[in-house]
Order: structure tokens, then C-alpha cells, then sequence
């Protein structure tokens, strides 16, 4: 059992639930052509608050070599976790420009009516990789579940080829777990990657 944080923004009570640092390991397993990835893998995740409207995220993994002690980086990612709801001039940007009007502070009540037709809240995930592709995913969180997709994928040219994606996220037994499939290397959205992961701050 967790305590939930207290002193978040109304917009990020859906989200509460992660807020923390999240470590444990999980597994690759994925085809692409005639090469089988597969491997074990340590994984770190933080979700944290600055008092703006959005989860600050950023996550590491580190693959298992032969050797105990042995680890290889793989790809890190930071973002931005927030509900969907349309700008106002209330909000900042684009770029560096200020707000147009004073702030608004929303209520609880103002959240609940953010709630969509399936009793969950639409949310956008933004996602930097440390090997430069970026993406935009949209979908929603519903009590301790959330299921996102991408809804865009950009790459440099030198990136290999990586298409689509989707995430499911879940608290289970007071561990956040996670499955992870992609479209990659030239082949089918299919699985890639799951891990459970403990609360460790």
C-alpha cells in the first residue's frame, strides 16, 4: 500500500496512482525478419509533478548479458503524461508564449467532466527516444488501467525503421506492470516487451 499524492493539480488526480520511481525487470521478445530479439532486462521508470498540468516521465533499461554484472544500455525515454482537454488562453504556448488570461485552477469537478463515454479519462502521452524517434500517443487511463496507442511516430532518416506502437499500463497487487508492442524493422504491430516493476520511491 502507497500513499497518493496530495499536493497534485486537480488535472493529475487520474494519474495519481503513478507518481513515483518504479524499478523491477522484464522480457524482450520480438521477430523481425529472420532475427528473434530476445532477452531479460532491467527497467527503471519515474513519473513525477512540477506543479504543471502533466506527469514529468522518464525511463531506462538496461539489458542482461551472460554474466550477472553484466548490463548493456538500451534505449531511454523522457515525456509528458497529461488528460486530453482542449487550450484555452489560460495556458501557456506555444513555444515560450504566456498565458493570454489569468490562470484558471480547476476542480475536481471540472476533471469529472473531462470523463468519456467509456467511464475513463482520454489522456497523450508524449515520448522522446534517446536514439531521436519521438511519439505522440493517445488513449485512456480508467482506474488503475491505461491503454495508449500512437497516434504519430517521427524519426530521423538515420533511425531505423520503427512504425507503431501501443502500451498497456496496470497496477496489480500494488506493482505497476506493463506491456509494450510495436511495429518495427519492417514488421507487424506485435508483442515487444513486458515488465512488472516495483515501487522503489
Amino acid at each position: 500500500m502507497f500513499d497518493l499524492p496530495t499536493d497534485l493539480p486537480a488535472d493529475l488526480a487520474p494519474l495519481s496512482w503513478l507518481v513515483g520511481v518504479w524499478e523491477g525487470t522484464g522480457v524482450i521478445d520480438y521477430e523481425a525478419g529472420d532475427h528473434r530479439y530476445q532477452g531479460e532486462f532491467t527497467h527503471r521508470v519515474s513519473f513525477s509533478h512540477d506543479g504543471g498540468s502533466y506527469l514529468n516521465y522518464s525511463a531506462n533499461a538496461w539489458l542482461h548479458g551472460e554474466q550477472d554484472d553484466e548490463r548493456t544500455p538500451l534505449v531511454a525515454e523522457i515525456g509528458y503524461w497529461r488528460l486530453s482537454r482542449q487550450a484555452t488562453d489560460a495556458d501557456v504556448g506555444p513555444g515560450l508564449l504566456p498565458a493570454g488570461a489569468p490562470a484558471v485552477t480547476r476542480t475536481a469537478d471540472d476533471i469529472e467532466a473531462l470523463r468519456n463515454a467509456d467511464g475513463g479519462f482520454d489522456i497523450e502521452v508524449s515520448l522522446v527516444h534517446s536514439d531521436g524517434v519521438s511519439e505522440l500517443y493517445l488513449g485512456q487511463i480508467k482506474g488503475p488501467r491505461i491503454d495508449i496507442a500512437t497516434d504519430a511516430v517521427v524519426r530521423p532518416a538515420g533511425a531505423k525503421t520503427y512504425a507503431a506502437a501501443s502500451r498497456m499500463y496496470g497496477l496489480v497487487d500494488g506493482h505497476l506492470l506493463w506491456a509494450w508492442d510495436i511495429a518495427a524493422l519492417g514488421s507487424e504491430l506485435g508483442a515487444h516487451a513486458s515488465a512488472r516493476l516495483a515501487r522503489a520511491e
